[in-house]
């Protein structure tokens, strides 16, 4: 049997596995173990077995999820989601869709705090879902807001989504995190300028508010500054060199940790979930990174990414429709499969195809993350949409994806901008390295 026969039956079985609900991370391994055994016998198959999980417990970078986790879990526990909200809804609120203004806003604020897009979704649904439907806005058009701006967290760094690419890809962190920074701000523009197109042709499902004096302003602002100064640390650290990737998770984790503990907010009960709750995600990732790395190694072993750039060549096909395929694709593979899982199984024979192309592994791991943004809203199995569904039953899903549909649109909008631009996500990168 050829090394490609044996490729195509492992993917064959990898496919089959998850239609089987078996998980991700382990029918990744199960495969890349098997199909690797396949090749070179069980004495080498089982040698990767021991020693890539090992490098991956091991890696510097990796360690850098479970600590913005734990950033995230710490800084719901302050409070700072709410305080986030409140804060623009007092600023924007009186305005026509000022608090579907604030619900991004405050979202992608937030954010840039959390590691993690469900967690957000699931935060704004407590903080600002209740206060929108009490002033009159429309319950789809709220939530799909909501789950909107949820989902606006993998674009925002740090983001666990760019990590795992970028521990996949083996490309620099940081790197990847400067050029999402041009995208993040297109992304959070194209969605503040559709509520404004949204509610201006329904004016109904968006009711303004009275205005706040400036009096009653100030405390919810003020009451916001901790925020704040926890995004100027964490961002200007970063981003000035003055910390690594590793250190800004960290000082925002003990920043988040003293917030909520001088508020008092860290009761028994609260840090054990919290940190059960990072744990269980944290194991999650990591068995999800390792199965991928095995099954890496096996997709490489079998030469299924040489037989597909062959195979594209032959075809005459231009790189940039080569590109749009892969996009059609991946969109399609996010409505069947989780799209962090799809990015990466996929990753190992579609990456050697970008190279080969001449395109940048930054930029394409840019276009990942966009996909893996309009996949958790994209029926039928968008997370952030079944988040909002869970914690508001009482809001049909039908509702909630039609609510959500315009967001959809302005995402597809700067998914086509930044693949027809690639100098939109990489000239950050390159001005940094002149």
């Amino acid at each position: 049997m050829s090394v490609l026969t044996i490729g195509a039956i492992g993917i064959v079985a990898l496919f089959v596995l998850i239609l089987l609900q078996v998980p991700v991370g382990i029918a990744m391994l199960v495969v890349g173990v098997a199909g690797y055994a396949a090749q070179t016998g069980w004495g080498p198959a089982l040698a990767m077995l021991a020693s890539e999980p090992a490098g991956l417990l091991s890696s510097v970078d990796l360690a850098t999820v479970p600590l913005f986790l734990l950033m995230g879990t710490f800084a719901s526990a302050a409070g700072f989601s709410a305080e986030i909200y409140n804060a623009a809804a007092a600023v924007l609120g009186h305005r026509r869709g000022g608090l579907a203004y604030a619900t991004a806003g405050g979202c992608a604020a937030f954010g840039a705090i959390c590691g993690s897009s469900t967690a957000t979704a699931a935060t704004f649904a407590k903080a600002a879902l209740p206060e929108m439907l009490s002033r009159g806005y429309s319950p789809g058009f709220a939530a799909g807001t909501i789950a909107a701006g949820g989902a606006l967290k993998s674009l925002i760094p740090p983001s666990v989504a760019m990590i795992l690419y970028c521990v996949a890809a083996k490309t620099f962190i940081f790197d990847l995190f400067i050029a999402a920074i041009i995208p993040a701000v297109l992304t959070i523009a194209a969605n503040l300028l559709m509520i404004a197109v949204v509610v201006r042709l329904r004016p109904e499902i968006a009711p303004m508010s009275e205005r706040l004096p400036w009096s009653e302003r100030w405390p919810l602002i003020r009451a916001a500054l901790p925020v704040l100064f926890l995004m100027v640390v964490v961002f200007c650290g970063l981003y000035s060199g003055i910390f690594t990737v590793n250190e800004a998770a960290s000082v925002a984790a003990v920043l988040s940790f003293a917030f909520a503990a001088m508020r008092g907010r860290l009761t028994r009960v609260a840090v054990w979930r919290g940190m059960r709750d990072c744990a269980s995600a944290s194991a999650m990732i990591y068995m999800i990174i390792i199965g991928s790395t095995i099954f890496g190694a096996f997709i490489g072993l079998a030469q299924i990414p040489e037989a597909l750039i062959a195979l594209l060549n032959g075809t005459q096909l231009s790189g940039l429709t080569i590109i749009f395929l892969l996009l059609v694709i991946y969109l399609i593979l996010g409505a069947v499969f989780d799209e962090i899982a799809a990015m990466l199984i996929t990753l190992p024979f579609v990456l050697p195809i970008i190279t080969q192309l001449g395109y940048d592994p930054i930029w394409w791991g840019i276009l990942n993350i966009v996909i893996i943004e309009i996949g958790m809203i994209l029926p039928p199995l968008g997370i952030a949409v079944f988040v909002l569904h869970g914690m508001a039953p009482q809001i049909s899903l039908s509702k909630i994806y039609k609510g959500v549909t315009p967001f959809i649109l302005a995402d597809m909008f700067v998914l086509a901008l930044l693949t027809l631009f690639p100098a939109l996500s990489l000239w950050l990168p390159k001005l940094l390295q002149n």
